[in-house]
């Protein structure tokens, strides 16, 4: 089964000028917890409701620009790609959502967990949660202290 199946198309996409107030908006109107940032029809950018609180309302910058915040390290897959592979890649990278590019490298939707769980082959799905929910190590709890 190939991405272009169960992939959402009608993914909301965020400017990098927006402020993210703007896009807090955006995801709250479209039940979402992550936007795709485009820049002149190109794929600039990630911004999730997590980069909103950690990297800027936790640092004091509420009138941040969404380009201040976004990850720009952005992985994604084509809409030819197989959802195994996806669903093996997603887990392997630990990340819930990938948006879909078509050969021209346009932004045509967004794959997640969610699509892949209501897919017919809902052990992809697994595969990717599994991996997703490994600890990568990186976490460290400051406000835990050994017994």
């Amino acid at each position: 089964m190939q991405v272009i199946e169960v992939m959402t198309n009608d993914a909301h996409i965020a400017s990098p000028d927006q402020s993210i107030v703007d896009a807090a908006k955006l995801m709250a109107d479209c039940e979402c917890g992550a936007l795709p940032v485009g820049e002149n029809d190109r794929l600039v950018g990630m911004i999730t409701d997590r980069d909103i609180v950690i990297r800027a309302i936790a640092q004091g910058k509420a009138d941040a620009k969404v380009r201040d915040v976004m990850s720009r390290d952005v992985k994604y897959c084509f809409e030819e790609d197989d959802i195994e592979d996806v669903a093996r890649n997603m887990g392997d990278l630990q990340i819930r959502r990938l948006p879909v590019l078509n050969k021209e490298k346009r932004l045509t939707g967004i794959i997640s967990l969610g699509d892949l769980a209501n897919s017919d082959e809902v052990e992809v799905a697994t595969e990717a949660l599994c991996g997703i929910s490994e600890s990568s190590g990186a976490h460290v709890s400051t406000g835990a202290r050994p017994h």
